[in-house]
C-alpha cells in the first residue's frame, strides 16, 4: 500500500512487481510514478478514524478527509480495488480487503498508514462486510459467494478465532455490541441474527440466536409448524399431523416448510444500531422501528407517543397543509406513509434516523414509545449517518455523494463538508498553461475545477446534461463539453472560482464521441457517430465558428491530432473499422490555417470539406487496432485488440494509392495488459502511455519502446481506465477510472534529468507560441455574456421521430398542393442543428434559383388536373357499358401498382395470420377431441322422453389401460388364492358338529341375504356386481389389502356402469326405432293432410345434440353465417355446375309427351282412388244459357250432370271421412308409442338413481380407504422426519457432551494450577517473615504494613475492569499483561526510598521492594487464574444447560415417536366399517359396559330346575293360546266371507257400469268397421315378409363379400409364410458362413497382428508429435533470438 497527498512514510510498502501480476520494467534505471492526489467518492462505506478525520474507500484507494482543513490523504491498495472496509476509531486502525482471488484483509494504523498485519483466510472470491470490536482486538468478516462464511479474528495476533458457514445467506450489515464484544448483530434483507461468541479461555465458538421479526403488518404471532403446540385428534378421522407430514416431506425441508397460504410478508431490515443497554434499534423498509432485546432475542415495535391535544391539532393542520401542497404539485393527494429508515445512529441523547426524504429525525425513546422531532432538512436521500468518537459531530452522507456535518449540541443547520461526484467521471484535462489547474466532467454534466498542487476542488458547474466528451483549449482558458444530444458547450474558466457557460453549438443529432484540440489551439476536432468529424475554430474571438465536416466510410475507433508548427499544418489521424475484412484502416487528412481565413473556398453548400482541401491519405493495416497515434517522423503506434501487442508502423508516401494494399507492421512490442485499451502520446512525443481494462498505466519511451514506469492506479473490477492525459510540461498525468468514480493525479517521483529538461523545453517553446493567443482570447472570453438556457432551446425538445432522421436528408421541407415549399419544422433557425440549417439554406437557395421553372410546372400541372377532372365528369354521364374504370384516369401507374402491391401484401399477411389462427384452433380442437372424445370407449350420451321433461344420461367410460388391467388381474388372482387358502383352513379347523350346524343353518339362510348387503356396505350385488371377491371390511389391516380393495371397488364401479350402459344402449336404440316409425307414419299423415287440404303442422321428433353428440363435431353449412370463400378453381367449378343445371332444367321444360299428357288426361293415365278429391265433372256447355231456353235433351243432360255431381260429392265425402279416421288412428298410434317409450325412460331413470346410490356407496368406501392410506403415509412421514430430527439432535448432544468432558478436564487442570498459585502465594507470605527475621521487631512490623500496602488508584481501576470482565465472562492474556504493567508502574512510587522506614538498611529496602513486587505478581496471577477458572466454569455451565435442554428435546421426540407408533397400531385395528341401514332406522352410540358390582353367584342346578318349571308353564300357556287362536280363526273366517260377498256385489255393480260406459278404441272400430280385416292384416304381414326377405338378401350378399375377403387374406397369409420360410433358409446359410469366417479368423490369429500394427502406428504418431513439439520450441527460441538481435542492433546502431 502507498499513501498519497501527504509525506511518504518510510514504513509504508511500495509497489512491487508481484502485486501487479508479474509486470516489470525492462530498463535498469526505470522511472517511477507516484500518486500526487486522488479525488472521488463511493458511498459504499465510511467512518471516523479519529474525531476530525473521515475515511472512505474509492476505487483502489482509501481517502482520509480532515473535516477541519478539508485536506485529503490517500492510501493505495496495491492489489486492486478496495472491497470491504471498516474503521476502529478507538485504536486508530482501519481494515479493508482486496477483490482478487483468495482475498486478503489488510490492517493499517492511522496517521502513520503503516501496515500492521494481513489476515489470510480460505475465502475464494470476495469479502462483503467487515466490522471492528470497540473493546478488543477483534474483527468480524463475512464473505460472499460461494463461501458465505462469518469469521471472527484477533487481528493483533493474526489468529482466526472461529468461523461459521451459512450457505446462500447474503448479509447487508454486521456490527459488534459496543458494550460486549461477544455479541454480534448479523442482518440480511429479511432477517436478524444475534451471534454470541462464547469463549473457553483459548477456544471460541459462534452460537446463533435468530430474532423473530414481525410480519409485514406488524404482527408478532409466530407458530412452530414442525412442532405444533398440541397434537389434535379427530375421533372420526384420526390424528391431525403437521403440515410437513401432510406434504410428505422428510429431512431438513420438513423442519422449515411453510405452506404458501401461511407465508406472510416479512419485514425487511434496512439499518440497525446498538444502544447503551446492549439492545438493538432496527429500521425497516415498511416504516417500522423495532427494539430488539438481545437476551430474549425478541422484537417489539416502537409506537409513537400520543400527542397532547394542542399538538394533535397542530399535527392535523400540518398534515392538511401537506396534502393541499401535494394536490397543487401533482394534482392528486397521496396517502401519508411511514417514514422509511435507511440509516440510523445512536448517542446518549437518543436515536437519529434518516431516509429517502432527506430529513434528519431525532427520536427520544422511552418504554417502547417515542417522541420525534426534525433536526435538519438535507433535501437529498441520505444513505449513511455516523457519529465521531466523541459523539460531538454527526456525519451525514447522501446518495449524490455530498457530505454534511451536524453538531447535535448546537442544534444548528447541517454544514456541507464535501461535494463529490453524483456519477462516474467521464474525462479530465489540464487547463492552459497546464501547471496550475485541471478540469474534469462527470457523465451527468458536472464540471469541476481542481487545484493541481493538492487536488482541492475550487469550483463546480452543473450543466444538467448527459456529457460524452470534454477537452480544454490550449489557446485560451476555456473548455468544451460534448453531449449525447450533439451539443457542444463552451465554458469560460478565466476565473477558476466561477466557471460559466458562454456559448453552445448544436452541431447535429448524433452523439459526440470525443473532442480534440490541436497544440496550437486553432482547431477543435469533434468525433461523432456515423463517421462524422466536425472541424471548429477553437478561438472565442471567432465565436467558435463551425468550419465544416468530413464523413468517413466506416466506424471511427479513435482520433488523434499532430501539429506541425513549421508548415503551419494540423494532421488528423483517424482509425476506422473496416467491416468487410475485420481489419482497420488509417486515414490522415491535413488542416491548414487557410481554412480559417476563407472557409467558403473549401466547403460545399452543405458545409462538407472538399477532398482537395484536406489531402486525405489511407493506409490499410494488417491487425485490428483500437487506438493509434502518430509521431512527427511518420511513425504510427497502434494498440492491437486481438492480442496484447503495440504495433509500430512507418508510413511512406509510396503506399498512398486508390486501393492501398495491406500495410504491414514494422515491429510488435509485447504488452502485459489485457482487455480493451488505448494509447496516448505526451505533448513532446517522448512518452507513450498505454491503458486498458486491467487498470494499470504503462509509460513507454517512444524511441526504444521500453517501459519507463507503470502504476496500478485503477482495477479491472472498476472497469479499468476510461481516459488519461499528460500535462503540457509533462510533470503530471491525470487518470480517471471507468466505473470506480476516481480521479488520480500522478507525478514523476524519479526520472532522468534529460527527460525533464526536454519536457520543460517543449513546454516553454509552446508557451512562447501560445502566450499572446492566451491573453487575447481570455480577454474576449471575459467579455462574452453568459449563455442562458432560456435564450436558446435544445434539440431535446424535438420529437423523437425527427431526431431519428439523418441530418443530411432533405426531409425538413415539403411541397404543398400549390407547389410551394414550406418547412416542416415550426421552430426557428436557432433551434435547428448546424447541419439542418445548412440543408435548409441549400433548399431555400435552390428554390429561389428555380422559381420560374417551378411556376411554369405548377401552371401545367393545374391545367392537366382540370382536363382530367373534366374527362372524369364526362365519364360519369355516359352509360355503364361505356364507362371507364377509375384506374384509367390515374396518371401515376407506379404509385397505383405500389398501392395495390401493398394491399395484396397486407391481405396475404392477414390471410396468413388467420390461417395460422385457424391452424392453432384446429390443433387445439384435435387435442381436446383426442383427450375428451377419442379416448372414451363409451361416449357420453343422453336419452330424453318425448313428452316429459325427463332425461337419462349414460356413464362415459375410458378404456382401461394395460397397466390397470394387469393390476386388476393380479389382485383377482391373489384373491382367488386367498379364498382357496381360507377354504382349506376352514376344513382343517372345523370343530362344530353337524347337529349344531343343522340348527344354525336355518337362521343363517334366512339372515344371509339381508346381512350380506348390510355388512358389505353397498347394494352393488343387486346390480350385476360380484362382491364375493371383496375383502371383508373388518379384515383390511395391511396397506396392501387396502390398495387391493380399492382396485376391486373400482372394478365393481366400472362393471356396474358398463351394465347400465348396455341397458341405456337398448333404450337409445329403441328411441331411434320409434323415431323411424313416427317418420313413416308422418309421411302418410302429410299425404292425408295434403289430400284434405289442411294446413296443420306435423310433429316430427328427432335426436338432440345430447342424444347424438357426434353431430356437434360436424359443422353444417347452415351454421356458417358468413359467405363461404371460394378459391378461383372452386369458383369455376361452381359456375360450371350451375350452367349444367340450367341446361338440364331447360331441356326438361321442352318435353312433348309430358305436355300432351297434361293437355289430354290431366297428366295421368289412370285415375286412382287417392285422386278422387281432385276430380271435377265439367258442366255442359249450355249452362251459360238461360234455363227457359234449354231443350228437353239439354234438360235431360243437365239432370244426368246433377246426378253425377251428387254421386261424386258423396264419394268425396265418404273418402274424406275415411282419410280423417285414418289420420286420427295414426296420431293415436304415435301418441301411444311415445307414451310407452316415456314410461320406459322413467323406469330407466329410476334405475339410474339407484345405481348412483350404489356407486356413491362404493366411492365412499374408496374415499375412506384412501384417507386411511394417506393418514398412514402422513404418520410414516412424520416418523421419518422426527427420526431425522432426532439423529441431528443426538449428534449435537454428543458434540455437547464431548465439549463438557473436555471442559471438565480443562477445569481440573486449571484448578490444580490455581491451587498451586494460591499455595505459592501463601508460601511467599510465610517466607517473608523468615527472610526478614534478622530485622529488628520495630522495623519488621513497619515492613509488614508496607508489605500489605497497594497503590489505591490503580487497584480501583483494576477491580472495576475485573468486575466488567466477570460480567462479560471474558478474560485474556493481553488484559492480564496490561493490568500487571500498570500495577508495576504504580509500584515505582511505593518503591521510592522516601517511604523507607528510618534506620533501615538500603540493601534491605531493595530486597523488600523486590519481595513485595513478587508478592504482587503472585496475587495478580491468582486473580487471573480465578478469572480463567470462572470463565471456564461459566462456559461449562452453559454447555450443561444446553445438554439438559437437548436431552429434554430428545425425550419429547421419543414420546412423540411412541405416540405415533401407538396411533399407527390403533389405525390398523380401529377400522372404518360401512354398513347399510333400512329407512327409518337410527344409529345410536354404543352404550357403556354395565356395572356388575352388585351381582351374585347361583348354583347351576337351581337355575336348571327353574328353567324346567318355566318351560312347563310355557307349554300350558301355548296350548291355551292355540285354543283361543282356533276360535278366533272361525270368527275371522265368517267375517271374511261376509266381506267377500259385499265385495262381489260391488264388483258386479262396477262391471255393469263399465259395460255401460265401455270405450271403443280405434283398433276395435277398425275391426268392427272394416269389411275385410283379415286381408288387411295379411297385407301388412306380406309387406313385412317382403322387407325381411330384402334384408335377408342383403345379409347374404354381405356374407359373400366377407367370405371373399377371408379367402384373399388366407392367400396373403400363405404367401407370407412361404416368404418367411425362404428367409429362414437364407438365415441358416448366413449363420453358417458367419461361423465359418469366425473360425477362420480365430485360426489365423488376426487379432495379434492387428494389435501389433496398431502399436507400430501409435509409436509413429508419438514420434511425429514429439518432432513437431521440438520444431515449435526451436521456432519460438529463434524468434526470441531474432528479436534480441534486432534490439541489440538498434541499441548499438541507433542511426541505422
Amino acid at each position: 500500500m502507498a499513501a498519497a497527498g501527504g509525506e511518504r512514510h518510510p514504513g509504508g510498502p511500495q509497489l512491487s512487481a508481484e502485486a501487479l501480476g508479474g509486470r516489470c520494467c525492462s530498463s535498469p534505471e526505470e522511472a517511477t510514478l507516484e500518486v500526487s492526489w486522488v479525488q472521488g467518492f463511493s458511498n459504499k462505506n465510511f467512518g471516523f478514524i479519529n474525531n476530525q478525520t473521515v475515511c472512505y474507500p474509492c476505487g483502489n484507494y482509501i481517502l482520509f478527509l480532515d473535516i477541519k482543513t478539508k485536506k485529503t490523504t490517500a492510501l493505495q491498495c496495491q492489489t486492486g480495488q478496495v472491497g470491504a472496509f471498516a474503521v476502529n476509531p478507538n485504536r486508530g486502525v482501519l481494515a479493508f480487503s482486496d477483490r482478487k482471488l483468495n482475498p486478503v484483509i489488510y490492517i493499517y494504523c492511522f496517521p502513520e498508514l503503516n501496515k500492521l498485519t494481513e489476515l489470510k483466510g480460505h475465502i475464494q472470491l470476495d469479502y462483503t462486510l467487515l466490522a471492528f470490536s470497540f473493546l478488543g482486538p477483534y474483527l468480524a468478516s463475512y464473505s460472499s459467494f460461494p463461501d458465505f462464511v462469518l469469521s471472527v479474528w484477533n487481528w493483533q495476533e493474526n489468529i482466526l478465532l472461529c468461523s461459521e458457514s451459512q450457505p446462500g445467506v447474503a448479509a447487508t450489515s454486521i456490527s459488534f455490541n459496543p458494550m460486549n464484544w461477544q455479541q454480534l448483530c448479523f442482518v440480511t434483507e429479511s432477517s436478524v441474527t444475534i451471534w454470541c461468541i462464547e469463549r473457553n479461555y483459548d477456544e471460541h465458538c459462534l452460537t446463533q440466536n435468530p430474532v423473530k421479526l414481525p410480519d409485514g403488518r406488524g404482527s408478532l404471532n409466530h407458530e412452530d409448524l414442525f412442532f405444533p403446540y398440541s397434537c389434535d385428534e379427530d375421533p372420526y378421522h384420526g390424528p391431525v399431523m403437521p403440515v410437513s407430514a401432510i406434504a410428505g416431506l422428510v429431512g431438513d425441508k420438513a423442519e422449515t416448510f411453510v405452506p404458501r397460504t401461511d407465508i406472510k410478508p416479512s419485514l425487511h431490515p434496512t439499518a440497525h444500531c446498538w444502544t447503551a443497554t446492549s439492545d438493538i434499534y432496527l429500521g425497516c423498509k415498511e416504516g417500522y422501528i423495532l427494539a430488539i432485546d438481545t437476551r430474549k432475542c425478541s422484537a417489539s415495535i416502537i409506537q409513537r407517543k400520543p400527542l397532547p391535544e394542542h399538538m394533535l391539532k397542530i399535527s392535523d393542520m400540518l398534515g392538511y397543509i401537506r396534502r393541499e401542497a401535494q394536490k397543487k404539485k401533482d394534482g392528486k393527494p397521496k396517502a401519508l406513509q411511514r417514514t422509511v429508515v435507511f440509516t440510523m445512529a445512536f448517542c446518549d441523547e437518543g436515536l437519529y434516523t434518516a431516509g429517502i426524504e432527506g430529513i434528519l429525525y431525532f427520536y427520544h425513546i422511552r418504554d417502547l414509545q417515542y417522541e420525534m422531532k426534525i433536526c435538519a432538512d438535507i433535501s437529498e436521500p441520505i444513505s449513511t449517518l455516523t457519529f465521531s468518537p466523541d459523539c460531538t459531530t454527526l456525519l451525514i452522507v447522501t446518495d449524490q455523494g455530498t457530505i454534511y456535518t451536524y453538531e447535535p449540541a448546537h442544534s444548528g443547520e447541517a454544514v456541507k463538508l464535501l461535494t463529490a461526484f453524483s456519477s462516474n467521471l467521464l474525462a479530465a484535462d489540464f487547463l492552459s498553461p497546464g501547471d496550475m489547474y485541471c478540469v474534469s466532467v462527470t457523465i451527468s454534466g458536472e464540471v469541476q475545477v481542481w487545484l493541481l498542487e493538492n487536488g482541492i476542488c475550487l469550483s463546480m458547474l452543473n450543466l444538467d446534461i448527459e456529457a460524452t466528451a470534454m477537452a480544454c483549449c490550449p489557446s485560451s482558458n476555456s473548455a468544451a463539453v460534448g453531449t449525447k444530444g450533439g451539443q457542444i458547450y463552451f465554458i469560460d474558466i478565466t476565473k477558476v472560482e466561477a466557471p460559466r457557460v458562454v456559448h453552445r453549438i448544436f452541431l447535429s443529432k448524433f452523439p459526440v464521441l470525443s473532442l480534440h484540440y490541436d497544440q496550437s489551439g486553432q482547431f477543435l476536432i469533434i468525433r461523432a457517430m456515423e463517421g462524422y468529424i466536425f472541424i471548429l475554430d477553437a478561438r472565442p474571438s471567432k465565436l467558435f465558428q463551425v468550419l465544416g465536416y468530413v464523413v468517413l466510410a466506416g466506424e471511427v475507433l479513435s482520433l488523434s491530432v499532430v501539429s506541425d508548427f513549421k508548415n503551419n499544418l494540423v494532421e488528423v489521424i483517424v482509425l476506422l473499422s473496416v467491416a468487410e475484412n475485420q481489419q482497420t484502416r488509417l486515414e490522415i487528412f491535413c488542416l491548414s490555417s487557410a481554412l480559417m481565413e476563407d472557409i467558403d473556398k473549401y466547403v460545399n453548400d452543405q458545409g462538407m470539406l472538399n477532398v482537395s482541401a484536406i489531402k486525405k491519405e489511407q493506409y490499410d493495416l494488417e491487425y485490428p487496432l483500437s487506438s493509434a497515434v502518430r509521431l512527427k517522423d511518420d511513425i504510427v503506434y497502434g494498440y492491437c485488440t486481438c492480442a496484447p501487442f503495440i504495433c509500430k508502423y512507418h508510413l511512406s508516401k509510396q503506399s498512398i494509392l486508390e486501393d492501398p494494399p495491406v500495410f504491414l507492421s514494422e515491429k510488435m512490442i509485447p504488452s502485459n495488459q489485457f482487455g480493451a485499451g488505448f494509447i496516448c502520446l505526451s505533448p513532446n512525443s517522448r512518452w507513450l502511455a498505454s491503458a486498458a481494462k486491467d487498470g494499470v498505466l504503462f509509460i513507454y519511451d517512444t524511441s526504444t519502446m521500453e517501459i519507463l514506469a507503470q502504476n496500478y492506479c485503477h482495477s479491472y473490477e472498476g472497469g479499468g481506465i476510461r481516459s488519461m492525459v499528460f500535462s503540457l510540461d509533462g510533470k503530471f498525468i491525470l487518470v480517471n477510472g471507468e466505473n470506480d468514480g476516481t480521479l488520480v493525479c500522478l507525478k514523476w517521483k524519479k526520472i532522468k534529468e534529460i527527460e525533464v529538461k526536454e519536457a520543460d523545453f517543449h513546454w516553454h517553446s509552446l508557451l512562447t507560441i501560445l502566450n499572446k493567443s492566451i491573453s487575447d482570447e481570455n480577454a474576449v472570453l471575459r467579455l462574452m455574456a453568459e449563455w442562458q438556457l432560456e435564450s436558446e432551446s435544445t434539440s431535446e425538445s424535438l420529437p423523437e421521430e425527427k431526431s431519428k432522421k439523418s441530418p443530411l436528408e432533405p426531409s425538413s421541407a415539403a411541397v404543398t398542393e400549390d407547389g410551394s415549399f414550406t418547412s416542416l419544422h415550426s421552430d426557428s433557425a436557432s433551434e435547428m442543428t448546424w447541419l439542418g440549417q445548412k440543408t435548409e439554406k441549400d433548399i431555400r437557395e435552390e428554390t429561389e434559383r428555380f422559381a420560374n421553372q417551378k411556376e411554369k410546372l405548377q401552371m401545367g400541372i393545374k391545367k392537366l388536373r382540370k382536363t382530367i377532372q373534366k374527362m372524369m365528369h364526362e365519364n360519369e354521364q355516359v352509360p355503364d357499358i361505356e364507362k371507364l374504370g377509375q384506374q384509367e384516369f390515374n396518371l401515376d401507374m407506379e404509385e397505383q401498382e405500389r398501392a395495390e402491391a401493398e394491399a395484396e401484401h397486407e391481405v396475404a399477411r392477414v390471410r396468413e395470420k388467420i390461417e395460422m389462427e385457424i391452424l392453432a384452433n384446429c390443433y387445439l380442437q384435435d387435442v381436446i377431441k383426442h383427450e375428451c372424445w377419442d379416448s372414451m370407449c363409451v361416449k357420453g350420451r343422453a336419452v330424453k322422453c318425448f313428452h316429459i321433461a325427463c332425461e337419462v344420461k349414460n356413464y362415459p367410460l375410458k378404456k382401461r389401460d394395460e397397466e390397470e388391467l394387469r393390476t386388476l388381474e393380479k389382485v383377482l388372482r391373489l384373491r382367488n388364492i386367498e379364498a382357496a387358502d381360507l377354504k382349506v383352513q376352514e376344513k382343517v379347523l372345523e370343530t362344530k358338529s353337524k347337529t349344531v350346524l343343522f340348527k344354525e343353518e336355518n337362521t343363517e339362510v334366512m339372515a344371509g341375504d339381508t346381512a350380506s348387503c348390510c355388512l358389505v356396505g353397498s347394494l352393488s350385488s343387486q346390480y350385476g356386481a360380484d362382491t364375493s371377491i371383496l375383502y371383508h371390511q373388518l379384515d383390511l389391516h395391511s396397506r396392501e389389502q387396502k390398495i387391493n380393495q380399492i382396485v376391486l371397488l373400482k372394478d365393481i364401479i366400472y362393471k356396474v356402469k358398463t351394465a347400465f350402459n348396455k341397458e341405456f344402449d337398448i333404450v337409445a336404440q329403441q328411441k331411434e326405432q320409434e323415431i323411424a316409425r313416427i317418420k313413416e307414419r308422418n309421411l302418410r299423415i302429410r299425404e292425408i293432410l295434403a289430400q284434405l287440404d289442411l294446413q296443420v303442422e306435423v310433429w316430427e321428433p328427432g335426436l338432440t345434440c345430447d342424444e347424438n353428440p357426434e353431430q356437434v363435431l360436424t359443422v353444417q353449412d347452415s351454421e356458417i353465417k358468413v359467405e363461404k370463400y371460394l378459391t378461383p378453381q372452386e369458383r369455376e367449378k361452381a359456375e360450371m355446375l350451375t350452367r349444367l343445371e340450367m341446361e338440364r332444367h331447360l331441356a326438361s321444360l321442352d318435353n312433348e309427351r309430358q305436355r300432351a299428357l297434361n293437355d289430354m288426361m290431366g297428366g295421368v293415365l289412370e285415375v286412382k282412388q287417392e285422386d278422387i278429391l281432385k276430380i271435377d265433372i265439367p258442366p255442359p256447355s249450355f249452362i251459360s244459357k238461360p234455363e227457359d231456353e234449354w231443350t228437353a235433351q239439354e234438360k235431360k243432360i243437365f239432370r244426368e250432370y246433377e246426378e253425377k255431381v251428387k254421386e261424386l260429392n258423396e264419394e268425396k265425402e265418404k273418402y274424406r271421412r275415411t282419410l280423417k279416421n285414418e289420420l286420427e288412428e295414426l296420431e293415436a298410434s304415435i301418441q301411444e308409442m311415445t307414451q310407452n317409450f316415456d314410461k320406459t325412460v322413467c323406469k330407466l331413470f329410476e334405475r339410474k338413481v339407484n345405481l348412483e346410490k350404489v356407486i356413491y356407496q362404493e366411492e365412499l368406501k374408496i374415499v375412506n380407504l384412501t384417507y386411511s392410506l394417506l393418514l398412514d403415509e402422513e404418520l410414516d412421514s412424520r416418523e421419518a422426519g422426527l427420526r431425522h430430527f432426532l439423529v441431528k439432535k443426538q449428534k449435537e448432544k454428543v458434540k455437547i457432551a464431548r465439549t463438557v468432558e473436555v471442559t471438565k478436564r480443562k477445569i481440573e487442570f486449571y484448578t490444580d494450577q490455581y491451587d498451586n498459585a494460591i499455595a505459592e502465594d501463601k508460601n511467599l507470605e510465610y517466607g517473608f517473615r523468615k527472610e526478614f527475621a534478622h530485622v529488628p521487631a520495630s522495623l519488621l512490623g513497619e515492613l509488614v504494613e508496607l508489605y500489605k500496602c497497594r497503590p489505591r488508584t490503580v487497584m480501583t481501576e483494576i477491580y472495576l475492569a475485573t468486575a466488567n470482565r466477570s460480567k462479560s465472562s471474558s478474560v485474556s492474556a493481553e488484559d492480564y499483561k496490561d493490568a500487571l504493567s500498570r500495577l508495576m508502574k504504580a509500584m515505582d512510587e511505593l518503591d521510592n526510598p522516601k517511604h523507607m522506614p528510618n534506620g533501615l538498611d538500603p540493601s534491605i529496602w531493595e530486597k523488600f521492594c523486590l519481595a513485595r513486587r513478587n508478592k504482587l505478581e503472585s496475587e495478580q496471577l491468582v486473580k487471573w487464574m480465578a478469572l480463567i477458572l470462572a470463565e471456564i466454569e461459566v462456559f461449562l455451565q452453559r454447555r450443561i444447560d444446553d445438554n439438559e435442554k437437548m436431552s429434554s428435546k430428545i425425550e419429547n421426540i421419543f414420546k412423540e415417536l411412541i405416540w405415533l407408533q401407538e396411533e399407527k397400531i390403533k389405525l390398523q385395528v380401529n377400522l372404518t366399517f360401512q354398513f347399510l341401514l333400512k329407512q327409518g332406522q337410527v344409529e345410536v352410540e354404543s352404550t357403556e359396559i354395565p356395572d356388575y358390582a352388585d351381582a351374585i353367584f347361583i348354583k347351576k342346578s337351581i337355575i336348571e330346575e327353574l328353567n324346567c318349571n318355566i318351560m312347563d308353564q310355557v307349554e300350558k300357556k301355548i296350548a291355551s293360546m292355540v285354543e283361543c287362536k282356533e276360535f278366533s280363526k272361525g270368527i275371522f273366517q265368517l267375517e271374511w266371507e261376509h266381506k267377500k260377498m259385499r265385495m262381489q256385489i260391488e264388483d258386479l255393480n262396477q262391471k255393469a257400469q263399465d259395460i255401460v260406459t265401455l270405450p271403443v278404441t280405434k283398433d276395435r272400430q277398425l275391426f268392427l268397421t272394416m269389411l275385410d280385416y283379415d286381408s288387411y292384416m295379411a297385407h301388412r304381414i306380406a309387406v313385412m315378409e317382403q322387407t325381411l326377405a330384402v334384408m335377408d338378401k342383403l345379409h347374404k350378399k354381405n356374407m359373400k363379400k366377407q367370405q371373399k375377403r377371408i379367402k384373399e387374406l388366407e392367400k396373403c397369409i400363405s404367401l407370407k409364410e412361404q416368404a418367411n420360410y425362404e428367409l429362414s433358409l437364407e438365415l441358416k446359410e448366413t449363420l453358417v458362413s458367419v461361423s465359418e469366417r469366425r473360425h477362420i479368423s480365430q485360426a489365423a490369429d488376426m487379432q495379434h497382428i492387428s494389435e501389433r500394427i496398431a502399436k507400430r502406428r501409435y509409436q509413429e504418431i508419438l514420434k511425429q508429435k514429439h518432432l513437431r513439439g521440438l520444431i515449435e520450441e526451436q521456432e519460438k527460441h529463434l524468434d526470441i533470438l531474432q528479436a534480441e538481435a534486432e534490439r541489440l542492433r538498434s541499441k548499438t546502431f541507433p542511426t541505422l
